[in-house]
């Protein structure tokens, strides 16, 4: 069964019961520890299953796990996978052929000079942080027959970590990434840093989302931003009261890596 994005359409437990026009009610930061707590793969899917609302995809990361731990999460259901680097997921894919239905994101950083190589293994790209990549991506995905689904990053806090654009460059860029012709621009990303306090992660994300909404209420010819790919591991209930359409899990799904 697939289960992403969300769970056959059916409301998670706490929707249960809300009329149309009525807020949702907040999803508790608890479910993290919960969900962290479960001792199998299968539990945890099961978990988020029971509770994540259909809008919502779930982007099981991958990175630095084993092409047998996403056999065992597409077992379980899943199809969304997450990698950081061009190179580990090729390796991985080259051991996954069978499974053909199988959705892969890059969700780090992508260096100029592997940009072919990404469209060639990503249905995804959610890290395209400047307009430079963006064109360099539009042109290589010119003679492709599908065009690749992009996320903006966005940078909303200072954090040395992180690439991505600011509000205010993207803004400014914006006219030029509506003429790319061969990219499906879908959305933002946004990472917040480490530090944030719960109170201040949801600020975060409520900027991440006021952003994207503000972008799309413009008449743009090719951008749409109904995506918003944010929340992690340890703040993704938080990112779901804010609206998050895609949340990116790794170790509270796989559990601890590898050193």
């Amino acid at each position: 069964m697939d289960i992403s994005p969300a769970i056959d359409g059916e409301p998670h437990p706490g929707l249960q019961g809300v009329t149309h026009g009525d807020p949702p009610p907040a999803i508790p930061l608890q479910w993290v520890e919960a969900l962290a707590a479960l001792p199998s793969l299968a539990q945890r899917v099961d978990f988020l299953r029971d509770r994540l609302p259909a809008s919502v995809r779930l982007v099981a990361v991958s990175k630095t796990f084993g092409a047998d731990r996403i056999r065992e999460a597409y077992a379980c259901g899943l199809r969304d996978f997450g990698e950081n680097r061009v190179q580990e997921a090729e390796a991985k894919q080259a051991e996954l052929t069978d499974l053909v239905d199988l959705r892969w994101h890059l969700i780090g950083q992508l260096q100029s000079n592997k940009a072919k190589k990404a469209l060639d293994l990503f249905d995804w790209i959610h890290s395209v942080d400047r307009l430079e990549l963006a064109q360099r991506l539009d042109r290589l995905a010119a003679d492709r027959p599908i065009a690749p689904k992009i996320c903006l990053q966005v940078k909303l806090r200072p954090d040395p970590t992180k690439a991505g654009w600011s509000p205010a460059d993207l803004m400014a860029a914006l006219p030029d990434l509506d003429r790319l012709e061969h990219l499906q621009i879908c959305g933002l990303m946004a990472i917040p840093p480490l530090d944030l306090t719960p109170a201040e992660l949801a600020d975060f994300f409520a900027e991440a989302r006021s952003l994207a909404d503000q972008i799309q209420s413009q008449p743009w010819q090719r951008l749409q931003m109904t995506e918003r790919s944010m929340g992690m591991s340890n703040d993704w209930p938080i990112a779901l009261n804010a609206g998050t359409t895609m949340i990116r899990l790794g170790r509270t799904l796989f559990g601890d890596r590898d050193p």
